[in-house]
């Protein structure tokens, strides 16, 4: 049996190799991951930056595809069910790292009022609570599970506006100069979900003042847009050790049960312990990781890339 998996995921190699010595694991770049790497491959383990699609996969011994990430819009999901190949994404893994960034962002700009949450899912929830904890009015907006109220409620009574679904047809510029036009004056709008979410165009002529984590175009981000970021960030909201840890467990556990493997509980393992390789939290680190990206757009790869892990 043989794992291809993108190199940045953490614990894989390590717990692989010390649980499942009968299983080939190739750790690799992101642009190493191409048709012939993966043509002999049983599993494939990825993150956003890869497309899952036919070009990838096809002629491919792939049986499973993972990606220890929240969302999946990556992975072409009708090919692969149409092809018998079976994929999984990681709900929830990185959940509350997400909520800590709202909350951190909320703090950098003093932003007080009425919350309005779009998408009530692991991470939304977490926010909802965080903002109740901090004695803010809360809306929530879920349509397709018929929770809260309207997204024009969000948009006509809300100070703040955070963003955090899935990007899919009914998603997708989710946030456009129609819901803009409707909003409070100087609502803050907040995407931390997937580029795409949000109307960027839209966005920076209406005037409101916006936190970014995701983008569309990412890397190649729109510089007019990073400019008029109130803070801005590389896609980095939920990666924190403990987020990564959960991802890369989920994957495992996948693997364990399609293909009858022992399981492995990382939080157990000797060795796998990264907690002591923790970033940049005090107050104010958003802030700092915009000046960053803002004084160099190109290089949104690399500081993703070199980003620390959060700690716990």
């Amino acid at each position: 049996m043989r794992i291809v998996c993108d190199a940045h995921i953490p614990f894989l190699l390590e717990a692989v190799q010390k649980a499942w010595p009968q299983v080939e694991i190739y750790p690799m770049k992101q642009e190493e991951i191409d048709a012939e790497a993966v043509k002999k491959a049983d599993v494939l383990i990825v993150r956003t930056r890869t497309k899952v699609n036919e070009a990838l996969l096809v002629g491919s011994h792939v049986q499973l595809v993972c990606t220890a990430t929240i969302g999946f819009d990556h992975i072409d999901t009708a090919y692969c069910e149409s092809h018998g190949i079976r994929w999984m994404s990681c709900p929830g893994c990185n959940a509350q790292a997400v909520c800590d960034y709202i909350e951190e962002a909320l703090q950098e700009t003093k932003a007080q009022g009425t919350i309005g949450i779009v998408g009530v899912g692991h991470v939304g929830s977490l926010v909802a609570k965080m903002a109740e904890r901090r004695g803010m009015k809360v809306l929530l907006n879920d349509t397709p599970k018929g929770i809260g109220v309207s997204l024009d409620d969000i948009a006509q009574n809300c100070d703040i506006i955070t963003f955090h679904v899935p990007l899919d047809k009914t998603t997708y510029h989710l946030c456009d100069k129609a819901l803009l036009n409707q909003c409070k004056p100087n609502a803050l709008i907040i995407n931390a979900a997937r580029g795409g979410v949000v109307d960027e165009q839209a966005l920076i002529h209406s005037g409101h003042p916006f936190i970014l984590d995701t983008w569309e175009n990412e890397p190649n981000i729109h510089p007019e847009v990073l400019a008029n970021a109130q803070l801005a960030s590389m896609h980095i909201a939920g990666y924190s050790v403990e987020g990564k840890r959960n991802a890369s467990q989920m994957c495992l556990d996948a693997i364990a049960g399609q293909f009858n493997l022992p399981k492995i509980d990382i939080s157990r393992s000797r060795g796998l312990d990264i907690s002591n390789e923790k970033g940049d939290s005090a107050f104010g680190w958003i802030s700092r990781i915009s000046d960053q990206l803002k004084a160099d757009p190109t290089a949104f790869e690399a500081l993703r890339k070199a980003y620390p892990l959060r700690g716990v």
